[in-house]
């Protein structure tokens, strides 16, 4: 597919890891379900028709992630997702249990886990978030989770499938072994994995978080997986929805939208995996090319998804660089696009272990279901010019 846009030009599209584009599929089932009148919270025929297309659309996302229906919480979005994963039950842990007092978070996790975990002792302070240091390449020290986990106190430790900025790939069997023993449950935000990654088995993780736009249905719908077990505090009130967590009217447009984008996002996974990969390996040995200089954040053997390229061009300036690259038709980032639109020292980067001077030149690109052969080579061509007056921006500026 090539991407367009409003004047009709060609562009290079390589940013899927901040949103993908919306599948077909998607869209049809969300207009369809969209034309069904009624609250499926009613009790008439409208209402139970509405029902019937909900019911019809979380049956199957629960059946697509191997889980019963009765897991789904049905949420706006990845960010809502992990803060019921992080907040709601560490206070409903805590209820439960006054001798849990923190929760631990990847260093490197997306900043709906980290501010989260962060914002838990404003509101109680007997809860304390503990960060879990990472390796070089963003994958979690055995030791340090040890460490955390000692003393019983962690109610809920959380890492990411995949690292949305860097593509780096967690071990949860791994994690969850040092997390069973304490009795801390398990969550993972897997927003940057479906489709990338083997989903982790439901004998490791308690809770897992998931986000539409990523996968191509629309923006604005999500879910958390959550075992029956898992306490909750209550996180809104009212007509006592989804398990009594998230209370509120259900949207059956985005659930019917999601369950389509993640069935075929599932069906077409080892086909599209195999196309991603193979667009990655050309992008970095055009990069390399271009510039021997250029040093990728994840050596190609390093645990990773695989639709991600995270590199970084010594010198360069970063803002220059998505300047330029845009102005040839290309989109890309610098790395996490959930920062109200700032460019930003990248924490993932400093828990790495990247210098700030180095971290400055940093460039993310990443890949989707439409990704093509002609968007590396509109990259591959716009990036020494790009990449020359970038650096002659960094040289200025420092």
């Amino acid at each position: 597919m090539v991407i367009r846009d409003m004047q009709g030009e060609e562009r290079a599209y390589l940013d899927h890891a901040a949103t993908t584009v919306l599948r077909p599929v998607a869209r049809e089932a969300f207009l369809e379900a969209s034309a069904v009148r009624g609250n499926p919270s009613s009790v008439h025929a409208s209402g139970r028709r509405a029902r019937a297309v909900l019911d019809d659309a979380m049956e199957s996302i629960a059946e697509l992630l191997g889980v019963p229906r009765s897991w789904l919480i049905m949420t706006s979005g990845g960010t809502e997702a992990d803060n019921l994963a992080i907040r709601a039950v560490a206070l409903g842990a805590a209820a439960e249990d006054p001798a849990r007092t923190a929760v631990a978070v990847a260093a490197t996790d997306h900043p709906a886990v980290l501010a989260t975990a962060r914002s838990l002792a404003t509101l109680t302070p007997s809860i304390q978030a503990r960060v879990l240091p990472v390796d070089a390449q963003g994958v979690l020290r055995p030791d340090a989770v040890a460490q955390a986990l000692a003393d019983g106190a962690v109610s809920v430790v959380s890492a990411a499938l995949v690292n949305n900025e860097t593509g780096a790939r967690q071990d949860l069997a791994r994690l969850a072994a040092a997390a069973r023993p304490h009795g801390t449950l398990v969550h993972t935000d897997a927003v940057q994995g479906v489709g990338h990654a083997d989903r982790p088995s439901w004998e490791d993780i308690d809770l897992m978080s998931l986000s539409g736009h990523k996968i191509g249905a629309p923006v604005g719908v999500g879910a958390l997986v959550a075992k029956p077990d898992v306490p909750f505090g209550v996180a809104s009130t009212g007509g006592g929805q989804q398990r009594g967590v998230r209370s509120g009217t259900l949207d059956l447009a985005h659930a019917a939208a999601f369950a389509a984008a993640l069935r075929e996002t599932l069906t077409e996974r080892e086909q599209e995996s195999q196309k991603v990969r193979a667009l990655a390996r050309r992008l970095r040995a055009g990069i390399e090319e271009i510039d021997p200089t250029a040093r990728f954040t994840l050596p190609a053997e390093a645990p990773q998804s695989g639709h991600i390229v995270h590199v970084v061009f010594p010198g360069a300036n970063s803002d220059s660089l998505l300047f330029l690259l845009d102005e040839s038709g290309v989109d890309s980032s610098a790395g996490s696009a959930c920062s109200a639109g700032v460019t930003q020292a990248s924490p993932v980067l400093a828990a790495m272990g990247m210098t700030d001077e180095l971290a400055r030149g940093a460039l993310r690109l990443s890949m989707g279901w439409t990704s093509t052969d002609h968007d590396v080579e509109v990259f591959l061509r716009a990036l020494p010019e790009a990449l020359r007056k970038a650096r002659a921006v960094g040289a200025l500026f420092g």
